[in-house]
């Protein structure tokens, strides 16, 4: 997957964490921010992992589009940090939330309903601070917002855009099925979906009201969320020709997260590895570019 790299203007990336409200579960919902600014980055911890950002810094002058990250299940947002302060330098405001009870501290919720309801509400929640809660309010085109989502953040970005989500019977106490009601958020005016996690919307209309542009890049040697996953979105959206879907070669399902340490990379712990061959930090080199050349071309 060879994309050209794009000139445009450079920023620093800005770095943030806050925790806004989530009415909906009356927790707070962590948040990682970055965001395009004057200030020279320097190297912050970030977790286990470390990152060029300045901390903190004042947002530059503009306006900006807005994109939020969706992370997996279980996961955390600090391995798709790369990707954001990527978007970050090249004037997006990027906001990842850390899904409550489907995360790496506490995944009490994971395959539930509860779940599935929740994390687009989590977007929703999001977007809503951004735009009318916070300081970055002012400096976002409201007419430029976009979802990421990875795996389970894929299911979380195709329920925003108008997905009609149908559960599985091992995620209810009675062991059937439902369909369920989220609500749209018309907001969000294109997708981007890296191994999406898509076994919801195997009902046929599911993913009919879904009508905005869509990237869709899947690994061939994904075992987690194979290729059928992403045919659930090929043949469920209302037009084909809005979405582009990438295969890349030898990837796997965990190749879309920011490469790991050295001290991280073991067998033991499956997102660190790739299928033999594989070069993680040069195709995310790559899939960057590729995410910046489709949002750029969305608007």
């Amino acid at each position: 997957m060879q994309i050209r790299k794009l000139e445009r203007q450079s920023f620093y990336a800005g770095c943030q964490f806050v925790d806004i409200e989530d009415q909906a579960n009356e927790h707070a919902l962590p948040l990682l921010i970055m965001y395009p600014t004057y200030k020279e980055e320097q190297v912050e911890k970030m977790g286990p992992y470390t990152i060029s950002a300045a901390q903190n810094a004042p947002l530059s002058n503009g306006s900006f589009p807005l994109v939020i990250i969706s992370h997996g299940d279980g996961s955390t947002p600090f391995v798709y940090r790369t990707i954001a302060q990527f978007l970050a330098r090249n004037g997006f405001i990027v906001g990842i939330p850390q899904h409550l009870f489907n995360n790496r501290e506490d995944n009490t919720l994971s395959g539930t309903i509860d779940n599935l309801k929740n994390r687009p509400t989590h977007i929703r929640t999001v977007i809503d601070w951004f735009l009318k809660e916070s300081s970055f309010s002012p400096s976002i085109k409201s007419n430029n917002i976009s979802v990421i989502g990875h795996s389970m953040g894929g299911y979380t970005a195709l329920a925003v855009a108008g997905g009609v989500p149908t559960s599985f019977p091992s995620e209810s106490s009675d062991q059937k099925p439902y369909c369920l009601s989220v609500d749209h958020d018309k907001r969000v005016q294109s997708l981007i979906l890296l191994a999406p996690a898509a076994g919801w919307f195997r009902e046929k209309g599911a993913l009919e009201d879904v009508n905005i542009p869509i990237l869709m890049i899947t690994g061939e040697k994904d075992t987690i969320t194979p290729s059928f996953h992403g045919e659930f979105v090929l043949n469920g959206v209302s037009d084909k020709e809005k979405v582009q879907h990438i295969v890349v070669e030898n990837g796997g399902h965990f190749s879309f997260l920011s490469p790991f340490p050295d001290f991280m990379k073991s067998p033991s712990f499956p997102p660190s590895q790739d299928p033999a061959g594989f070069n993680r930090k040069e195709f995310h080199e790559d899939l960057q570019n590729t995410i910046l050349n489709f949002l750029l071309r969305s608007f």
